[in-house]
């Protein structure tokens, strides 16, 4: 045998098998990958939803706290304006 075929038979009888090895590891951690991948994106779209959530009883909050100042506002009127009303009553 010469030194090629010695070269070409220690690859094939140590480094494929390597190679092949390594191959089969790197497929099992793409499909692991992959699982979390579709676990994060679900997890995505989950908070996507919850964040509409809020985003949505924020915004009846708001409305709710300012029509709530605004009946303040016109009772705060209202009050004034009869106290004027007492004021002149009495003088």
């Amino acid at each position: 045998m010469g030194f090629i075929e010695e070269g070409r038979q220690l690859i094939q009888d140590f480094v494929t098998p390597e190679i092949r090895s390594l191959d089969a590891r790197l497929s099992a951690v793409e499909k692991r990958v992959e699982a979390l991948d579709a676990k994060v994106d679900k997890l995505d779209a989950k908070f996507d939803r919850k964040f509409e959530l809020l985003d949505s009883k924020i915004d009846r909050n708001q409305a709710q706290v300012l029509d709530a100042i605004h009946k303040m506002e016109n009772y705060s009127h209202v009050l004034e304006r009869l106290a004027r009303l007492e004021s002149k009553n009495v003088a």
